[in-house]
């Protein structure tokens, strides 16, 4: 054969050169890798992501700052029980002056508020609860329940969906019918039930209503990664990894969930601001935090006797249920981004 019959230079067109070929990578990209930085851009061009992070990063805000938006009446109280201003039986609207005990008065108040003396920014719950601050500090209890029960949930659900997937056969029977025993309970009953049994073993307070989220809220995340790992692992990478001898936890952990996760990180971002919803409502119906916490919920059950007075106390319920919606809303708008960018056949449809 001659050389004509393989040319040395073969010439291409530039428009048929892929742009990943032609685009000099950043040092980010070089850091982080393609994928991460392409989820990163996403996010940080997508105008639904930019207005959830910038939700999102308000509440962690004002969460990092609760000690100077919110001071403590006394220093060696705890900071998520709400002070009380007295017993008042009926709400007070905002604007009313402290009478017993105010909390000391931080610099930016007098400059924002300019006022020498602490008043109730929001009003007062019947009981004499400062709403204010149960907004302030409840924030605090909202990320803290959100993000231990999302992240909980997940793994849980990424250990048995995968387990079942990877192994099949009489594992994957087992944990299946276990996972849609679990799934047949309506979700917030049975934890509702399972909250209940549990507050007399540990008490009022955060743990038994997010035990009770964590023990409800896996399985759909197994279910997810189950799907995309029975697709996945019959792939020529998986086999290929086989071939060289690669042990079972690291064809899951290096090759399968890296490539599988995506609809897991969609499906959590949407999950945590429900987590947070639930949270509080368990807390509302009696077996969550005990009454006078800091929790969004609490609140909004102080007001479960004014129901029909609302026209006039209307402080009691919109100002939690305000800092409920806004949180939820922050979430399923980066869900939404996250959606668009890691799945773009599913761009415009709701998740």
């Amino acid at each position: 054969m001659t050389s004509e019959a393989f040319p040395a230079d073969i010439a291409i067109p530039v428009e048929e050169v892929p742009d990943w070929i032609l685009r000099k990578r950043g040092r980010l990209e070089q850091l982080v890798g393609p994928e991460w930085y392409r989820l990163l851009h996403g996010v940080a061009t997508n105008p639904l992501s930019v207005a959830g992070t910038i939700i999102v990063a308000f509440f962690m805000l004002v969460a990092a700052l609760a000690p100077v938006l919110a001071p403590k009446v006394r220093p060696n109280a705890d900071p998520y029980l709400i002070p009380r201003d007295g017993f008042k039986e009926i709400p007070f609207a905002p604007g009313t002056a402290w009478e017993r005990e105010p909390p000391p008065v931080p610099a930016w108040y007098k400059t924002i508020i300019r006022k020498d003396e602490w008043v109730h920014l929001m009003g007062v719950a019947p009981g004499g609860w400062d709403i204010y601050y149960g907004i302030i500090w409840g924030t605090r209890t909202a990320l803290r329940a959100g993000f231990l029960v999302t992240f909980t949930t997940v793994t849980l659900g990424l250990i048995v969906g995968s387990i079942s997937a990877f192994y099949g056969g009489w594992v994957d029977e087992l944990l299946m019918r276990l996972t849609e025993i679990v799934m047949a309970f309506p979700f917030l009953l049975a934890a509702l039930t399972l909250s209940a049994i549990l507050v007399p073993k540990f008490g009022r307070g955060i743990w038994p209503p997010m035990i009770a989220l964590i023990a409800f809220g896996w399985t759909r995340y197994a279910r997810v990664i189950r799907g995309e790992i029975l697709s996945a692992k019959e792939r020529d990478y998986v086999l290929a990894a086989r071939v060289v001898g690669a042990r079972d936890i690291r064809l899951i952990l290096r090759h399968l969930l890296p490539n599988t996760i995506n609809p897991i990180l969609v499906l959590a971002s949407f999950r945590l601001g429900d987590a947070v919803l639930s949270f509080a409502a368990l807390s509302f119906l009696g077996v969550g935090t005990p009454i006078g916490y800091a929790d969004w919920g609490q609140i909004i059950s102080f007001a479960r006797s004014w129901i029909l007075n609302l026209d006039t106390h209307w402080y009691i319920i919109v100002y939690p249920g305000l800092a409920l919606i806004i949180f939820g809303l922050g979430w399923n708008l980066i869900g939404d981004a996250l959606r668009d960018i890691l799945d773009p056949k599913l761009r415009g449809e709701r998740g």
